[in-house]
């Protein structure tokens, strides 16, 4: 082989090396990105846990657990899901700091609340 042959094998190699640890830390900033996502269950017309405190750009999932219909709307408006059957889930991202407060509109003496931070 001769000596440029050889050169233009190495800087093809240097280059798929440095495309695939490129691609690694790409891969590495977003899932380090990616916001965190936390699971309320709701189970024996309660919601467990009853209180969440989390960083902003968490995504908070509610699963109905029970074998009832229930509901998870803010006092403060901020969200509201349908209702959800056995197994049904509701997901919110919270961008914003504060504490928000909410309820089950089906039941409303289930209550819960997310601290966000």
């Amino acid at each position: 082989m001769s000596a440029m042959r050889i050169s233009l094998i190495f800087v093809m190699a240097l280059v798929t090396i440095a495309v695939v640890l490129g691609w690694q830390s790409v891969k590495a900033r977003s899932a380090k990105n990616a916001p965190a996502t936390v699971n309320v269950n709701i189970d024996n017309f309660s919601f467990g846990p009853a209180t969440v405190t989390v960083p902003v750009g968490t995504r908070l999932t509610w699963i109905n657990r029970d074998d009832m219909p229930h509901t998870v709307v803010s006092v403060n408006g901020a969200f509201k899901s349908k209702v959800l059957d056995t197994n049904d889930k509701f997901s919110f991202t919270f961008s914003k700091p504060g504490t928000f407060e909410y309820y089950c509109s089906v039941h409303p003496k289930m209550t819960g609340k997310v601290a966000v931070q």
